[in-house]
């Protein structure tokens, strides 16, 4: 008897926990920071979790200002590719999905906000040139004026208006590519096209109540349960596939970043990428100019490989790169090869030219804080300046040590003698040879050294030792 109640218990225990594991559920994930490597590979890897688990829709609440273009495109490619419907959801209140967080949008199935957000504002910025450069400027009164009559709805006729009015050909190419691409995105989920393309031209942003009157998103929600009370029972297309939503009395399952996420997003911070590198290279110079200290190698070494990785993950620019690495060398070469400061300038105008284009620019609006260049490159220079000084009052000072030293020291005959005799210096006893005879206990300079005789002459006695 107590055998078969075990029994029924066990296989009550173990129903109950198949039918907790059996519930459907949503996953959330939250991102509340540019777009980035980091940001990219936690959403990417929700998005897995979520097919393995058969999780019915996965959300991702947002609030970003934008972001890196190659990180942005990773997802969407990710959340257009994704078995598991994907909801993006920009809340709290005072959030945005600008930039990058648009597009994104764009791509989601179920586009929603809450009241108090806005997005829009996804015109590629800063393309090329050096930091701090500013966009060229819009066309002149006059010009706009020239295309005021225009058809508004043929956006071939907009481009001209809309456009940067002296931009580049890189530029341009960015801009209509940039359109071109949410446009498309627009046309996937039947979302307003005409707008997507002008927040890229105009620079525009909507409102969340803007936004669903325009046709740019689906829903307005006050929060994540709210979002699955409106959409369920709507029918969405995944991998052309329409799929109908059933959101109801799901169980929503958080997901939060995990150290792996964080530790990626602070080493692939551009700023902290350059001081790792910077860090590895000076370690591991001085560890090998001075072998045994061990400290200095481990700690480059490991910031080097960690900036090794974080410039794989960010859109490096190898001519920067290699001008960095060049001016780095000419710098060392200064300490072993002194030139009076030639490499050594070279190296340092080479470091600051190859620190500001070590990002390519054209693939996001990312790059070295100008500040931390400058520090960088005024606390190089000002290191080596006192190095080249160091060794320029070196060769200046008189010898101390070595045979070099014995030319020009004076010391005490030990007795008579004409021709060749003895001489005490530096408390040592050597053979010496003077053209002059020598008397006893008279100073005596060395004027020429031959193996261990000492070419010696007369001294007065206040240069005497």
């Amino acid at each position: 008897m107590m055998r078969q109640l075990l029994a029924v218990f066990v296989l009550m225990v173990v129903a109950g926990l198949l039918h907790g594991e059996s519930r459907d559920k949503a996953i959330l994930l939250t991102v509340n920071d540019a777009i980035g490597p980091a940001i990219t590979d936690y959403i990417e890897r929700g998005l897995d979790r979520a097919s393995d688990d058969g999780a019915k829709i996965v959300i991702i609440q947002l609030d970003t200002p934008g972001g890196l273009d190659l990180a942005m495109r990773s997802i969407i490619r990710a959340i257009i590719a994704s078995p598991v419907p994907v909801a993006i959801y920009v809340s709290p209140s005072g959030a945005r999905a600008a930039s990058a967080g648009t597009y994104m949008m764009y791509a989601a199935h179920i586009a929603a906000m809450a009241p108090g957000t806005n997005l829009g504002a996804a015109t590629p910025v800063q393309m090329g040139g050096l930091p701090g450069m500013e966009p060229p400027e819009k066309p002149a009164p006059g010009a706009a004026d020239d295309n005021a009559d225009a058809d508004e709805t043929d956006a071939e006729e907009e481009t001209p208006k809309t456009s940067p009015g002296n931009a580049d050909a890189m530029t341009k190419k960015i801009v209509n590519d940039a359109a071109a691409y949410i446009r498309s995105l627009a046309e996937m989920r039947g979302r307003n096209a005409d707008w997507a393309e002008q927040a890229v031209r105009e620079a525009a942003s909507l409102s969340s109540e803007q936004a669903l009157e325009a046709g740019v998103i689906d829903i307005i929600a006050r929060d994540p349960v709210d979002l699955m009370q409106q959409i369920n029972g709507r029918t969405v297309t995944v991998l052309d596939e329409e799929r109908l939503l059933d959101t109801n009395d799901l169980v929503l399952e958080i997901i939060e970043p995990d150290w792996r996420n964080e530790l990626l997003a602070i080493i692939t911070n551009p700023n902290i990428a350059y001081i790792l590198m910077l860090l590895g290279i000076y370690g591991l110079f001085f560890e090998l100019a001075n072998p045994g200290y061990v400290l200095p190698g481990v700690i480059g070494g490991v910031s080097l490989l960690l900036a090794l990785y974080a410039l794989q993950v960010l859109p490096v620019n190898y001519a920067g790169l290699g001008l960095m690495f060049l001016g780095l060398a000419l710098m060392v070469g200064e300490l072993f090869m002194p030139s009076f400061g030639i490499l050594g300038i070279g190296g340092v105008v080479s470091l600051v030219i190859g620190s500001i284009l070590l990002f390519d620019r054209e693939s996001g609006n990312i790059a070295v804080s100008m500040p931390l260049i400058i520090a960088v490159s005024v606390l190089s220079a000002g290191f080596f300046l006192i190095v080249i000084r160091s060794l320029y009052t070196a060769r200046r000072r008189p010898v101390v040590t070595g045979a070099e030293e014995l030319i020009g020291a004076t010391g005490r005959i030990a007795a008579d003698f004409s021709g060749t005799g003895t001489i005490y210096i530096h408390g040592e006893q050597w053979n010496a040879q003077s053209e002059t005879p020598m008397r006893g206990g008279d100073s005596a300079r060395v004027i020429g050294r031959d193996g261990l005789i000492l070419y010696v002459e007369p001294a007065s006695e206040d240069s005497s030792q």
